[in-house]
Protein backbone atom coordinates (compact mmCIF):
# COMPACT_ATOMS: atom_id res chain seq x y z
CA UNK A 1 0.00 0.00 0.00
CA UNK A 2 2.96 2.32 0.65
CA UNK A 3 4.09 2.21 -2.99
CA UNK A 4 0.52 2.82 -4.20
CA UNK A 5 0.19 5.84 -1.91
CA UNK A 6 3.57 7.22 -3.08
CA UNK A 7 2.57 6.86 -6.74
CA UNK A 8 -0.77 8.59 -6.13
CA UNK A 9 0.97 11.39 -4.20
CA UNK A 10 3.39 12.01 -7.08
CA UNK A 11 0.46 12.21 -9.52
CA UNK A 12 -1.32 14.74 -7.28
CA UNK A 13 1.81 16.88 -6.88
CA UNK A 14 2.41 16.80 -10.63
CA UNK A 15 -1.12 17.96 -11.35
CA UNK A 16 -0.82 20.77 -8.79
CA UNK A 17 2.46 21.98 -10.28
CA UNK A 18 1.27 21.81 -13.89
CA UNK A 19 -2.20 23.36 -13.63
CA UNK A 20 -1.40 27.03 -12.78
CA UNK A 21 1.27 27.34 -15.50
CA UNK A 22 -0.93 25.79 -18.16
CA UNK A 23 -3.95 27.84 -17.16
CA UNK A 24 -1.93 31.06 -17.39
CA UNK A 25 -1.57 30.45 -21.14
CA UNK A 26 -5.33 30.33 -21.66
CA UNK A 27 -7.41 32.43 -19.26
CA UNK A 28 -10.44 33.07 -21.45
CA UNK A 29 -12.75 31.49 -18.87
CA UNK A 30 -13.01 28.03 -17.44
CA UNK A 31 -16.50 26.66 -18.01
CA UNK A 32 -18.87 29.37 -19.16
CA UNK A 33 -21.78 27.81 -21.03
CA UNK A 34 -20.62 24.23 -20.40
CA UNK A 35 -22.99 22.19 -18.24
CA UNK A 36 -21.47 18.69 -18.33
CA UNK A 37 -18.13 17.30 -17.22
CA UNK A 38 -16.39 13.92 -17.20
CA UNK A 39 -13.43 13.03 -14.97
CA UNK A 40 -11.36 9.88 -15.23
CA UNK A 41 -8.99 9.12 -12.39
CA UNK A 42 -7.47 6.76 -9.90
CA UNK A 43 -8.08 6.53 -6.17
CA UNK A 44 -6.67 4.87 -3.09
CA UNK A 45 -9.49 3.40 -0.98
CA UNK A 46 -8.89 2.63 2.70
CA UNK A 47 -11.47 0.95 4.96
CA UNK A 48 -11.53 0.92 8.74
CA UNK A 49 -8.52 -1.14 9.80
CA UNK A 50 -10.58 -3.53 11.99
CA UNK A 51 -14.12 -3.63 10.55
CA UNK A 52 -15.38 -7.10 11.59
CA UNK A 53 -16.64 -7.46 15.13
CA UNK A 54 -15.13 -10.31 17.12
CA UNK A 55 -12.25 -10.79 14.67
CA UNK A 56 -8.65 -9.62 15.04
CA UNK A 57 -8.06 -8.50 11.47
CA UNK A 58 -6.40 -5.60 9.69
CA UNK A 59 -7.64 -4.45 6.27
CA UNK A 60 -5.14 -2.81 3.91
CA UNK A 61 -6.45 -0.34 1.35
CA UNK A 62 -6.46 -0.86 -2.40
CA UNK A 63 -6.46 1.27 -5.55
CA UNK A 64 -9.16 1.50 -8.22
CA UNK A 65 -9.92 3.40 -11.45
CA UNK A 66 -12.78 5.89 -11.06
CA UNK A 67 -15.17 7.81 -13.29
CA UNK A 68 -17.19 10.95 -12.54
CA UNK A 69 -20.10 12.28 -14.64
CA UNK A 70 -21.54 15.65 -13.61
CA UNK A 71 -24.29 18.01 -14.67
CA UNK A 72 -23.81 21.63 -13.59
CA UNK A 73 -26.99 23.67 -13.23
CA UNK A 74 -24.94 26.88 -13.01
CA UNK A 75 -21.43 28.06 -12.13
CA UNK A 76 -21.73 26.78 -8.53
CA UNK A 77 -24.30 23.99 -8.17
CA UNK A 78 -24.19 20.55 -9.76
CA UNK A 79 -25.03 16.86 -9.45
CA UNK A 80 -22.33 14.19 -9.74
CA UNK A 81 -22.49 10.45 -10.43
CA UNK A 82 -19.21 8.93 -9.25
CA UNK A 83 -18.03 5.36 -8.98
CA UNK A 84 -15.30 2.77 -9.28
CA UNK A 85 -14.83 1.32 -12.76
CA UNK A 86 -13.32 -1.79 -11.16
CA UNK A 87 -13.15 -3.05 -7.58
CA UNK A 88 -10.50 -2.12 -5.03
CA UNK A 89 -8.93 -5.20 -3.45
CA UNK A 90 -8.42 -5.09 0.30
CA UNK A 91 -5.73 -7.40 1.62
CA UNK A 92 -6.83 -8.88 4.95
CA UNK A 93 -4.13 -9.61 7.54
CA UNK A 94 -4.24 -11.42 10.85
CA UNK A 95 -1.70 -12.50 13.46
CA UNK A 96 -0.27 -15.06 11.00
CA UNK A 97 -0.02 -12.68 8.03
CA UNK A 98 -2.29 -12.52 4.96
CA UNK A 99 -5.49 -14.48 5.53
CA UNK A 100 -7.64 -13.41 2.58
CA UNK A 101 -8.95 -10.55 0.48
CA UNK A 102 -12.14 -8.57 -0.13
CA UNK A 103 -13.12 -6.65 -3.28
CA UNK A 104 -15.06 -3.40 -2.84
CA UNK A 105 -16.76 -1.37 -5.63
CA UNK A 106 -18.70 1.81 -4.68
CA UNK A 107 -21.00 4.07 -6.71
CA UNK A 108 -22.48 7.37 -5.46
CA UNK A 109 -24.66 10.31 -6.42
CA UNK A 110 -24.04 13.67 -4.78
CA UNK A 111 -25.04 17.30 -4.88
CA UNK A 112 -22.01 19.59 -5.19
CA UNK A 113 -21.18 23.23 -4.59
CA UNK A 114 -18.14 24.82 -6.31
CA UNK A 115 -16.60 27.92 -4.74
CA UNK A 116 -15.11 30.98 -6.42
CA UNK A 117 -15.11 32.27 -9.98
CA UNK A 118 -15.55 29.99 -12.95
CA UNK A 119 -12.22 31.12 -14.42
CA UNK A 120 -10.20 30.85 -11.18
CA UNK A 121 -7.10 28.63 -11.48
CA UNK A 122 -8.16 26.70 -8.36
CA UNK A 123 -11.82 25.95 -7.53
CA UNK A 124 -12.53 23.99 -4.32
CA UNK A 125 -15.82 22.11 -4.02
CA UNK A 126 -17.80 20.10 -1.49
CA UNK A 127 -20.40 17.39 -1.97
CA UNK A 128 -22.95 15.44 0.03
CA UNK A 129 -24.86 12.40 -1.19
CA UNK A 130 -25.72 8.71 -1.08
CA UNK A 131 -23.66 5.66 -2.02
CA UNK A 132 -23.93 1.91 -2.45
CA UNK A 133 -21.05 -0.54 -2.58
CA UNK A 134 -20.74 -4.14 -3.71
CA UNK A 135 -18.43 -6.41 -1.75
CA UNK A 136 -17.09 -9.07 -4.12
CA UNK A 137 -14.70 -12.01 -4.13
CA UNK A 138 -14.59 -12.16 -0.35
CA UNK A 139 -12.61 -14.95 1.25
CA UNK A 140 -11.27 -14.82 4.82
CA UNK A 141 -9.84 -17.63 6.94
CA UNK A 142 -9.67 -16.44 10.54
CA UNK A 143 -11.63 -17.10 13.74
CA UNK A 144 -14.53 -16.59 14.09
CA UNK A 145 -14.61 -16.43 10.28
CA UNK A 146 -13.18 -19.30 8.27
CA UNK A 147 -14.85 -18.26 5.04
CA UNK A 148 -16.98 -15.26 4.04
CA UNK A 149 -19.17 -16.02 1.02
CA UNK A 150 -21.57 -13.09 1.29
CA UNK A 151 -21.59 -9.47 2.45
CA UNK A 152 -24.76 -7.40 2.30
CA UNK A 153 -24.60 -4.42 -0.04
CA UNK A 154 -23.48 -1.31 1.83
CA UNK A 155 -25.64 1.82 1.71
CA UNK A 156 -25.17 5.18 3.35
CA UNK A 157 -23.97 8.75 3.18
CA UNK A 158 -20.91 10.11 1.37
CA UNK A 159 -19.06 13.40 1.90
CA UNK A 160 -16.70 14.83 -0.74
CA UNK A 161 -14.00 17.51 -0.52
CA UNK A 162 -11.98 18.42 -3.59
CA UNK A 163 -10.39 21.03 -5.80
CA UNK A 164 -10.41 21.51 -9.59
CA UNK A 165 -7.32 23.08 -11.19
CA UNK A 166 -8.15 24.69 -14.53
CA UNK A 167 -5.77 23.92 -17.38
CA UNK A 168 -7.86 25.49 -20.19
CA UNK A 169 -11.52 26.47 -20.70
CA UNK A 170 -12.29 22.77 -21.30
CA UNK A 171 -9.65 20.76 -19.44
CA UNK A 172 -8.89 20.57 -15.73
CA UNK A 173 -7.10 18.41 -13.16
CA UNK A 174 -8.81 17.25 -9.97
CA UNK A 175 -7.84 15.96 -6.53
CA UNK A 176 -10.47 14.88 -4.02
CA UNK A 177 -11.14 13.01 -0.80
CA UNK A 178 -14.34 11.09 -0.04
CA UNK A 179 -15.68 9.49 3.14
CA UNK A 180 -18.46 6.86 3.14
CA UNK A 181 -20.38 5.92 6.28
CA UNK A 182 -22.22 2.60 6.28
CA UNK A 183 -22.26 -0.86 7.86
CA UNK A 184 -22.58 -4.24 6.18
CA UNK A 185 -23.89 -7.55 7.51
CA UNK A 186 -22.02 -10.81 6.84
CA UNK A 187 -24.20 -13.85 6.22
CA UNK A 188 -23.77 -17.54 5.43
CA UNK A 189 -20.30 -17.58 6.97
CA UNK A 190 -18.49 -20.70 8.12
CA UNK A 191 -17.84 -20.65 11.86
CA UNK A 192 -15.84 -23.33 13.64
CA UNK A 193 -16.11 -25.63 10.63
CA UNK A 194 -19.90 -25.34 10.15
CA UNK A 195 -21.96 -23.10 7.89
CA UNK A 196 -24.14 -20.72 9.89
CA UNK A 197 -26.99 -19.45 7.65
CA UNK A 198 -28.91 -17.64 10.39
CA UNK A 199 -26.53 -15.57 12.50
CA UNK A 200 -25.07 -12.33 11.21
CA UNK A 201 -21.88 -10.43 11.89
CA UNK A 202 -21.49 -6.66 11.59
CA UNK A 203 -18.75 -5.12 9.42
CA UNK A 204 -18.08 -1.37 9.75
CA UNK A 205 -15.92 -0.63 6.70
CA UNK A 206 -16.51 3.18 6.68
CA UNK A 207 -14.02 3.65 3.80
CA UNK A 208 -12.39 6.87 2.63
CA UNK A 209 -10.66 7.60 -0.67
CA UNK A 210 -7.97 9.95 -1.94
CA UNK A 211 -8.07 10.41 -5.71
CA UNK A 212 -6.59 12.32 -8.62
CA UNK A 213 -7.83 12.66 -12.19
CA UNK A 214 -8.18 14.70 -15.36
CA UNK A 215 -11.51 16.09 -16.57
CA UNK A 216 -13.13 17.73 -19.59
CA UNK A 217 -16.15 20.06 -19.85
CA UNK A 218 -18.60 20.16 -22.73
Amino acid sequence: MTMKLKSLSLAVLGACAFAPAAFAQDDAGASGGKHFSVVGGYALMQPDSDPIEGSRTDFDGGTMPTLSLAWNANDHWGVELWGAVDKADYRVRGDAGKIGSVGHQPVAISGQYHFGRVDAPFRPFVGLGYFQAKTRDAGIAVEPLQQVPEFDKQKGGIVTLGVDMNISPRWFARVDARYMKANAEIRNFVEHGETNPHDKLEANFDPWTIGAGVGVRF
